[in-house]
């Protein structure tokens, strides 16, 4: 999925030792970007650019291994990972994301962090490095706004979101898009992050939407479309009763991100369609984890979205997207904003790996 522009810069920067620069995109790069292009349109493109790709995945040309990492309780509880992809002859992408649920409040840090790095697999050069963390939210947006467009009823108005945090934004953002939602129904542990959500929306235009908070166990009651994304901690869920549930909800489970950890009650997870994003990922940390019989999970997102017509029926019955993350998407996101970067001729070609033309003396560029 590598694009035109991002090969042009690999071409150019592997043609010669001497120019083997690695382009950087700032916060104000993407900034300016963003500007350029507009929340909405590039909301628009991420998901069509999604869609895509999930169509044209093929598994035997682009891998794409579970992600490993480092798992933490000291200073403070902390995840470090990494999500790998190799499309065979073209690109290498590796994300590394930091999940650290305590940064809000300590450092006014997101709970998440991360950046993406690009390589050329032909020399393994490091071509690009972006920030990860804007990227992560608006795939994930993107992602369950493609579920949903699947796997819930299209007549869907009524969004439940239980976790009303940084994730909730990019979520209602990328279902925006696709339904014609007309209330939000929002829930969080912390009633400050409740009462904040109308302001953090507001740079979204949705000020047709009536939203209000609601307990956990009245969203579900009401909900057509429901979105769970929380730092609910191991062993400690799920976030929400399984009762009262309209025949049709559509859960987007987005939380899940290590062993142990769920939000969905697990009755509904054995009566519901599950389908994951990466089926070995979503056993291993996602609410998959919770399920005894692994052939009841139902197919990947890229399955559905190959064959609509296939899962359709399930658009009246209980369906759970299990988002765990897909590097297939970060390659996607990535490359969207290389592309403009390219385009308007933002970002900084840095010199960062030591190359001369005395390539078997690694200490002649000091020389």
């Amino acid at each position: 999925m590598v694009s035109l522009a991002q090969t042009s810069v690999v071409n150019a920067a592997v043609g010669s030792a001497s120019q083997l620069k690695t382009l950087v995109l700032s916060v104000e790069d993407t900034r300016h970007i963003v500007e350029y292009v507009g929340l909405d349109a590039l909301m628009d493109e991420m998901i069509a650019r999604l869609i895509t790709a999930f169509e044209q995945f093929d598994p035997t040309q682009t891998v794409v291994p579970v992600r490993t990492g480092f798992s933490y309780e000291q200073p403070h509880v902390g995840l470090v990972e990494w999500m790998p992809l190799f499309e065979k002859q073209r690109q290498i992408v590796v994300k590394a994301v930091g999940y650290h649920p305590q940064n809000p409040s300590l450092y006014n840090l997101p709970t998440v962090l991360s950046t993406v790095s690009a390589y050329d697999p032909k020399s393994g050069h490091l071509t690009a490095v972006i920030d990860g963390t804007f990227l992560t939210a608006l795939r994930t947006g993107a992602a369950s706004a493609i579920a949903t467009q699947h796997l819930a009823s299209p007549n869907s108005q009524i969004l439940g979101l239980i976790g009303a945090g940084a994730q909730a934004i990019t979520q209602l953002h990328g279902l925006s898009r696709c339904f014609d939602l007309q209330q939000v129904l929002i829930f969080d542990s912390d009633p400050a992050v409740s009462q904040s959500f109308s302001e953090r929306i507001a740079c979204l235009g949705l000020d047709h939407l009536d939203i209000r908070p609601a307990d956990s166990s009245d969203i579900v009651a009401n909900a057509d479309i429901l979105c769970t994304a929380t730092s609910v901690e191991v062993n400690n869920g799920p976030v929400f009763p399984d009762q009262k549930l309209k025949p049709w909800l559509h859960v987007n489970a987005v939380g899940a991100d290590f062993p142990g950890k769920f939000e969905v009650p697990l009755s509904l997870l054995e009566r519901s369609f599950v389908c994951p994003d990466f089926r070995e990922q979503a056993i291993r940390e996602g609410e998959c984890q919770q399920l005894q019989d692994l052939q009841s999970i139902g197919s990947e997102l890229s399955v559905v979205v190959k064959n609509p017509a296939r899962y359709h029926h399930y658009r009246q019955q209980f369906t759970i997207f299990d988002s765990t993350g897909f590097a297939l998407e970060d390659q996607v996101a990535m490359n969207m904003l290389l592309d403009y970067a390219t385009e308007l001729n933002v970002g900084t070609l840095v010199e960062l790996e030591s190359a001369t033309a005395e390539v078997k003396n690694p200490y002649s560029f000091v020389l």
